[in-house]
């Protein structure tokens, strides 16, 4: 491991073969949900990853039955009304998908059970994304209070069309693993045993491939959502102003009391 990734804590790093880094979210205790320093080093590996000559290829997961729950609620409530901690939060939450699609090496998400949040910002923006049946994607914002901001309004429709896309992040509802090949969601979907072997091949294939070809073309598709910028930047902006609200607060209270939300019944908008 170079100097370069020395600053990284929270994130587990590692070369599982010759020119791939695997990232891995490694707080299983809390299903690899996401706190502020991680949320920070999520940001800003990319800009590395980048500028590192001994990678060609990024593997992602997570650790033990989760790939990352989203947001912890502590991070949550601590950002709730606080107007410094949203302007940095949004900040990060703009650098993370926006470094993410500059990037230069190919990324590839092995998403092992539940992916929600900041989390699946990363599973689901990964160049190839492979599933395990056991998976389960969610867009859990307007269940928590607050509009679907991080990368899910440029991305979903893009991948699985406007339909799909707004009934999914309307509802707040589950994809599994099958459902998401199904709808073009993710690239394709394996099973369980199958995910960290399949996902390394498929790194692997990328790192030995011709660097050049490979990421051209990623910075020609990407080009996709580099144009879509001004909805990715009104999503999140969106979804920081909820955070100012009153709907948040029962969201949050709702999750940790395991209840159905009750939010206000009107809205001035």
């Amino acid at each position: 491991m170079t100097g370069r990734y020395d600053n990284y804590k929270k994130l587990q790093l590692d070369y599982p073969a010759e020119r791939i880094l695997r990232i891995t979210f490694n707080r299983p205790e809390t299903f690899n949900s996401v706190d502020e320093q991680t949320h920070t080093e999520m940001t800003d590996i990319w800009r590395d990853i980048d500028r590192d000559p001994d990678i060609n290829a990024v593997l992602v997961t997570g650790a033990g039955k989760a790939f990352s729950a989203g947001g912890d609620f502590g991070m949550i409530e601590r950002m709730t009304g606080n107007q410094h901690a949203l302007m940095r939060t949004w900040k990060e939450a703009k650098d993370l998908v926006y470094n993410i699609i500059n990037c230069n090496k190919p990324i590839v998400s092995a998403i092992n059970g539940p992916a929600a949040g900041a989390g699946l910002v990363v599973g689901i923006l990964a160049d190839i994304s492979i599933a395990g049946r056991a998976a389960r994607i969610v867009d859990g914002h307007p269940r928590l209070g607050v509009a679907a901001g991080d990368v899910a309004a440029i991305i979903w429709p893009l991948l699985c069309g406007m339909a799909k896309a707004k009934y999914y992040l309307l509802t707040g509802r589950p994809v599994t693993g099958e459902e998401a090949e199904r709808i073009g969601l993710v690239s394709m979907c394996v099973e369980d045993s199958e995910l960290a072997q399949v996902s390394l091949q498929i790194a692997t294939e990328l790192a030995t491939g011709s660097q050049s070809a490979i990421r051209w073309t990623k910075y020609a598709l990407n080009n996709w959502l580099r144009s879509a910028g001004p909805i990715f930047d009104t999503s999140t902006a969106l979804e920081m102003l909820g955070f100012m609200g009153e709907d948040v607060r029962e969201g949050v209270a709702s999750h940790r009391e395991k209840r159905k939300p009750r939010f206000r019944p009107d809205c001035p908008i």
